[in-house]
């Protein structure tokens, strides 16, 4: 990320990052080194003469910050705090004033790749971390695994799949960690969320006799407000910077290089296993005619609607939810094979989406335009009617860039989720209703390149989800009824 004047625009973008444990590099262009040391009143300060404020501000939500004053340490600094976003998984700050920017340097860093390997765990408490959760997953008759946000963030995706496939144990996602998991695999048990878990996933993990739990952040809404019913007393916590064992803590023992121990040691065999839960994408009963049709005037429901989502997505589909009825709704979609998710479920900025679909589509036109090209990839948005007048600007980006993802807004008819919480006939949570359909035209899209769509009904989404074209990636608005809570 870079941003010139005005980076106190970015700092709530980063802060998201840092609480998600998401890397990002924040390159700040400053003014000069000059004026700096000189104190001048410059436009986009504070107008006190003091350069530092912003870069302290961003040190509460950065892992690492450096500003480049120096030419001679500025490639050794840049190297220092790239690092330290690869190991940590958390935002860093590099200010760079214009002078400095101007500097040659020496390419001789750039010769050595940058070492991003972790360092070891001490290998006498590594054995022993080991020891414990093989005797424990040995002694155990219901074991099952729970994958998390910090499985994702900290790359141990792998070592993860290569232990359910090894072992066949019950797995389940938080609502941060869906998408950790290959939700085809046969071992895939759902999302366990506390209480707004499905029943029979609740039972099933809070029957366990053991817990892995890989990657854990126990948020309010990753945890269905606090109703995680994972106890220490049976729980194996990985993380990347400890491990816990029931009641023990080990500091400085990283999951990562504990995993790979672990399937090195571990016999599968003497590893018991027991009945998964079955999560399929079936529409509730009541939510379709007695033939499994729709009918031709049938509202759009949230039951409905997310499980007919999960059974149109595709494999290798990055799915992008915006905090709120989508980031709680799409919970409800089983997901194909090598999907990709993104949501912002702890730090929950609404808006944020809009951003987000706009770096993911040009990440996947980036890998798509490299040799070998892989199979093109959607990009498909879930947003609310309230967040995307936040961040709507966007969309104009998308089009800048010749991208083409799949927006389906949902007309709650303002923010909805507020109304949840505290409000629900409160002015304030209302909107002016856009034309979204119209948005496209306003932002300057090419019709031959885009095209909108308005649904009312399940037989109209119904034909709008089995039309192949659609299903390429046009635009789309979807309307499902105002407050459904089926």
């Amino acid at each position: 990320m870079l941003t010139l004047p005005g980076e106190l625009s970015a700092v709530n973008g980063i802060a998201g990052a840092y609480s998600e444990h998401v890397p990002i590099c924040h390159i700040v262009g400053m003014p000069n080194s000059t004026s700096q040391k000189n104190g001048l009143l410059l436009h986009h300060t504070l107008g006190n003469g003091d350069f530092t404020v912003y870069s302290r501000m961003s040190s509460f939500v950065s892992e690492a910050t450096t500003t480049l004053f120096d030419p001679h340490r500025a490639a050794e600094e840049i190297d220092r705090v790239l690092r330290t976003c690869w190991l940590r998984a958390r935002p860093v700050y590099i200010g760079l004033p214009t002078d400095i920017a101007f500097h040659r340097i020496s390419d001789e860093r750039l010769r050595t790749p940058l070492n991003l390997s972790l360092p070891a765990n001490d290998a006498e408490t590594e054995a022993e971390v080991v020891r414990e959760i093989i005797d424990l997953m040995y002694a155990s008759k219901n074991t099952v695994i729970i994958a998390d946000a910090c499985a994702i963030r900290h790359r141990v995706l792998g070592e993860l799949h290569e232990l359910i496939d090894a072992t066949q144990l019950p797995t389940f996602v938080s609502p941060m960690g869906k998408g950790a998991v290959d939700e085809s695999h046969p071992a895939f048990g759902g999302v366990y969320c506390g209480d707004v878990s499905r029943e029979d996933v609740k039972r099933r993990v809070e029957a366990a006799e053991l817990i892995l739990y890989v990657g854990g952040l126990k948020s309010d809404f990753n945890s269905g407000g606090f109703t995680y019913r994972v106890e220490r007393r049976n729980t194996v916590e990985f993380h990347s910077d400890h491990m816990k064992i029931r009641y023990s803590t080990f500091p400085g023992i990283q999951m990562n290089q504990v995993l790979r121990r672990l399937l090195d040691t571990l016999d599968p065999a003497r590893v018991r296993t027991t009945e998964t839960p079955v999560v399929n994408n079936v529409i509730p009963p009541g939510e379709l005619e007695s033939d499994g049709t729709v009918g031709k005037d049938d509202e759009i429901t949230h039951a409905y609607l997310w499980p007919r989502i999960g059974q149109w997505l595709r494999e290798r589909d990055v799915v992008i939810s915006e905090t709120g009825t989508s980031s709680f709704g799409i919970l409800e979609a089983r997901f194909p094979a090598h999907v990709t998710h993104i949501s912002q479920v702890l730090y929950g900025s609404i808006g944020y989406s809009v951003g987000a679909l706009q770096g993911a589509a040009l990440a996947v036109s980036e890998q798509s335009s490299s040799p070998p090209q892989p199979p093109c990839r959607r990009v498909i948005l879930f947003v609310g009617d309230g967040s995307l007048q936040l961040t709507v600007q966007e969309i104009a980006t998308l089009i800048r860039h010749r991208l083409t993802p799949i927006i389906f807004v949902i007309n709650n008819n303002g923010y909805t989720i507020e109304r949840m919480i505290h409000g629900m006939d409160a002015a304030y949570n209302d909107i002016t209703p856009w034309k979204f359909t119209r948005l496209l035209d306003v932002f300057g899209a090419d019709p031959a390149k885009s095209k909108s769509h308005q649904v009312r009904t399940k037989a109209e989404l119904e034909a709008l989800l089995g039309d192949e074209q659609f299903s390429s990636c046009p635009y789309i608005q979807v309307s499902p009824p105002k407050f459904s809570s089926s």
